[in-house]
């Protein structure tokens, strides 16, 4: 996309754009993975524009060539406080490959989609040749792939343990989660002249020292001590074990300080800063983001995901869904983080003063849609909980689930002249609009499911039941399948009752822990009965700190230490996402196969066959049997 606006409204790439504001050096520069888009759903225009807002001289490398002489690691120069070092986005190994392990041809945060521009193992990368250039230089990491990777985790691709980030970049500090409240503590304490190496008890960040020296000291925080890295990797149950303390401790209001031994030093995870209050996530959403691409990525073309999302709204930060293979409360924190209306309403004006805007809102969301504003009822309960879920097993008590602030905005969203369509491209969290699940019902459910389905999808809505076996959906901390028939039947009167006609589109996971091939057969009957020729499903794949890789790995549940079977081999997995295909003929003849050996031929009938020619093929068969103690005749010649 073009634009006229004068590059100096962009944050500097280039050593030019530097000298054009009359700079000679920087305080902060930022490598990043990602194509630079000056975006508030972008972290690194976030960062970039919060140093910015603190009076800083900030530039952004975007996307290095890692491969050559490093000249555009060297093109802005050395910083005066220090480098920021993201992957991007997405952690750069889920970005690479699929959960076959096999590379993707496309990057979506690249211009033209093109794959290639960043390393494998970005953070780390990046980080190691920083030092060689500059090793006086701090560097501080930060973004998802660091964030899920600040202690001891199982890395999918390489098949292994790997310790901390913080050990195998060589970085000097890092920050986890959304970063903008660290970030200020540690800009604060910088400018005060505190150097670097002295900002060890800053919230929500982690450092690596010495073992033989002794831990900062902050009279608040309790340390918890983890089994060190060298026990995870000779025993998995230790592994195993460490993982709820940290999956705690990332959710709780007053958390304990972590440390775990690596080798010869000691990594220290101090604990979160609590949920961003309306104030200070409106201040990050409202800063002078041109919302565009750098113009130097005119001629490349279009960057995938920023197509996706140029005219979406993102309204709060953080899930309280907890689910298993889920990375969102592990780097956003279960607390919701809600914008002020007036926040909001100011970028629904800013994306209609957009040149190609046209009058479609692709996105009003969140991690799950219908999360904003909900909170606890009582803080003090909240502040003494350790769960990592408030909706599993069952909705809390103490959860205020109330939809009306949501009903609302979306009717003022609607009521602006320049707004056609504002539609929810998020997923929605639909055990919260099942009566029987949620029952801490205002009256607010209907009302809002009423102006979900009438105004706000775009011809289809996506849902995220993700299995059909109870007990598969029990390790996945996800309701019973049976309060998704029950939303479906809701959706479908609505939509009846208003002459439309928008189909459910639910996403299913194959090959999670718990998951057995008899499940997916199973799955896939219920939901062809129900009327579904499944689209958006996804084999599992097992990435850094959440419960479902943790079972992968250890084959323990880290919460009760039991043994959990996990589908590991390709002929498994491709054994198991088989089943979501059934109505490919193609498939027919193997599914046929797996189901004779489990003894299901009723599901046979249900998935691929006729029940008449079912019964005709069976009594054949049977005809052709000799009855039991039956002599059988031998013709004689």
């Amino acid at each position: 996309m073009h634009s006229d606006r004068p590059i100096a409204d962009w944050l500097p790439i280039t050593r030019k754009e530097v000298e054009l504001r009359g700079w000679d050096d920087l305080d902060v520069i930022l490598i990043s993975g990602d194509a630079y888009v000056d975006h508030p759903a972008f972290g690194t225009a976030v960062i970039g524009r919060i140093l910015e807002s603190e009076g800083l001289r900030i530039g952004i490398i975007p996307q290095p060539n890692w491969q050559d002489d490093w000249r555009d690691f060297k093109k802005l120069g050395a910083p005066r406080l220090f480098f920021g070092v993201t992957s991007g986005c997405m952690d750069s190994m889920v970005n690479h490959y699929t959960a076959a392990r096999r590379k993707r041809s496309t990057d979506a945060y690249t211009p033209g989609g093109q794959s290639g521009f960043r390393p494998d193992y970005a953070v780390n990368v990046y980080t190691k040749i920083l030092k060689t250039l500059y090793p006086d230089v701090p560097v501080l990491v930060g973004g998802i792939e660091a964030s899920l990777r600040r202690v001891t985790h199982y890395d999918y691709w390489a098949d292994k343990l790997f310790p901390t980030i913080l050990e195998t970049s060589g970085a000097d500090m890092l920050v986890y989660g959304m970063g903008e409240m660290p970030l200020r503590a540690i800009l604060r304490l910088l400018k005060k002249g505190v150097p670097f190496s002295s900002l060890t008890t800053v919230p929500q960040t982690a450092i690596l020292q010495a073992a033989d020296r002794p831990a900062p000291v902050n009279k608040n925080w309790e340390t918890f001590w983890l089994h060190s890295h060298d026990h995870c990797l000779r025993d998995k149950r230790s592994y195993a074990e460490n993982f709820k303390h940290i999956e705690q401790e990332s959710n709780k209001v007053n958390a304990r300080r972590l440390a775990q031994k690596v080798g010869d030093k000691i990594l220290l995870v101090n604990p979160p800063y609590p949920p961003m209050t309306e104030e200070q996530i409106d201040t990050s959403f409202d800063l002078p983001y041109t919302r565009m691409p750098h113009p130097k990525y005119a001629k490349r073309g279009a960057i995938p995901a920023y197509e996706m999302i140029r005219f979406s709204i993102n309204m709060h930060r953080g899930c309280f869904g907890g689910c298993s293979f889920c990375t969102i409360s592990a780097h956003q924190g279960k607390f919701i983080a809600s914008r002020s209306e007036e926040s909001i309403l100011k970028e629904v004006e800013a994306v209609t003063q957009m040149p190609d805007f046209r009058g479609v809102i692709s996105d009003l969301g969140g991690p799950s849609a219908n999360m904003y504003r909900m909170k606890g009822k009582v803080q003090e309960i909240c502040d003494r909980c350790v769960s990592p879920s408030c909706i599993h097993p069952v909705v809390c008590n103490n959860l205020d689930t109330s939809h009306k602030p949501l009903t609302e905005l979306y009717r003022k969203v609607d009521a602006h002249p320049k707004v056609k369509h504002a539609y929810v491209g998020s997923g929605i969290r639909y055990d919260l609009l099942v009566d029987s699940y949620n029952k801490h019902n205002d009256g607010s459910l209907t009302e809002y499911m009423e102006q979900l389905v009438t105004k706000h999808v775009c011809g289809r809505l996506k849902v995220a039941p993700e299995h059909t076996s109870d007990a598969t959906l029990r390790i996945m901390r996800k309701p019973s399948f049976k309060y998704f028939h029950e939303f479906k039947k809701k959706f479908d009167a609505i939509n009846q009752k208003h002459g439309l006609s928008q189909p459910l589109i639910p996403y299913f996971i194959s090959s999670h822990p718990g998951s057995q091939v008899e499940d997916m057969a199973n799955l896939a009957a219920e939901t062809k009965d129900m009327g579904f020729k499944l689209e958006q499903v996804q084999d599992f794949t097992p990435t850094p700190m959440t419960v479902a890789t943790v079972i992968y790995y250890s084959g323990l549940h880290p919460y009760t230490l039991q043994p959990v079977f996990t589908a590991k081999s390709e002929k498994d997995k491709k054994g198991q996402h088989l089943f979501f295909f059934w109505y490919k003929r193609e498939n027919h003849q193997m599914i046929r196969e797996k189901l004779q050996k489990l003894g299901r031929e009723d599901l046979i009938v249900r998935l691929i066959e006729d029940q008449k020619k079912y019964q005709k093929r069976e009594l054949i068969k049977q005809a052709g049997k000799p009855k039991p103690g039956a002599k059988r005749r031998v013709k004689r010649f």
